[in-house]
């Protein structure tokens, strides 16, 4: 083998070799990353097919009345948690006139690395963050002036850091989520924006709480026997009452077992319905024909 060769080997090895220490519950963590991944992605697919629903809003501009819940198309599972039932209410919120020091003091005492940024009438008008603060302060520090002919997005960004409030510093506008919307539409758009927290805003853009992302993603990946319960629900809608007590159902690791017997057209619905649970993994049907 010549030095080239060696040397490919070597990074094909090194490739292979994870990039810090294997910890005892890195294959559940990974087990919840890829499950959680596949919810998202379902997610996104849904929201393609029911962009209608529209659960965010630019808050820039005034907002149209929001319809009833009842005229609003519902979501094509309903089973799915809605984020009214996972987000923190109340919310934290700062006003836009609030000087940037105290923005520091009031990220620090909560503990929490972005705010949303309210006007008199508790309308969402932006998001202010550490990162906000940090280019504020880095810039000052460097003494930087983008010169005549600079780049405009740095002209854009040094004017924005030489702000003393929340309106100055604030990212507008705010990527907002609706109560009604799905947890999974609400965890798309978080992985999608990058975001460890949403604003949940009213039909008319006021502030009622604030999504965090962990909070999604507890809600998306239940356990065994949340997923269990759920199948046992699809059973019990979509199957005749004579075949409901012939069925068996198993979870382990979001893999689903189904046993027992069953006519084939009634099994190929139960499994199609299964198959769409957003955290299940896999489906194995072990059901025979009647």
């Amino acid at each position: 083998m010549n030095e080239h060769e060696n040397y490919s080997a070597e990074a094909q090895a090194r490739q292979g070799l994870p990039s810090r220490p294997w910890s005892p519950g890195e294959t559940d963590r990974q087990d919840r990353l890829i499950r959680y991944l596949g919810a998202v992605a379902t997610a996104a697919a849904e929201r393609a097919r029911f962009a209608e629903q529209a659960p965010v809003r630019d808050t820039t501009g005034p907002a149209p009345a929001a319809a009833p819940a009842e005229e609003r198309p519902s979501p094509p599972e309903a089973w799915v948690p809605l984020v009214r039932d996972v987000m923190d209410v109340p919310a934290v919120s700062l006003r836009d006139d609030l000087p940037y020091r105290d923005i520091a003091r009031l990220l620090a005492r909560e503990q929490v690395g972005a705010v949303p940024v309210v006007d008199a009438d508790d309308h969402v008008i932006g998001v202010v963050s550490e990162s906000d603060l940090l280019a504020k302060v880095a810039f000052e520090a460097s003494g930087h002036r983008p010169g005549r002919v600079g780049r405009l997005r740095e002209r854009r960004m040094h004017s924005k850091t030489r702000g003393e409030t929340a309106a100055d510093l604030m990212t507008s506008p705010a990527i907002t989520v609706l109560p009604g919307a799905t947890v999974a539409e609400a965890a798309w758009l978080a992985t999608l924006s990058r975001l460890k927290r949403l604003p949940v805003t009213d039909g008319v853009g006021r502030l009622v709480g604030v999504v965090r992302r962990n909070a999604l993603l507890q809600a998306l990946i239940r356990d065994d026997a949340g997923i269990r319960a759920e199948v046992e629900a699809r059973i019990e809608a979509c199957c005749p009452p004579e075949d409901r007590t012939t069925v068996e159902v198993a979870v382990q690791d979001g893999i689903v077992e189904l046993t027992g017997r069953m006519p084939p057209a009634t099994t190929a619905r139960l499994v199609a319905e299964v198959e769409a649970i957003a955290d299940v993994v896999e489906v194995k049907n072990l059901l025979t024909a009647v």
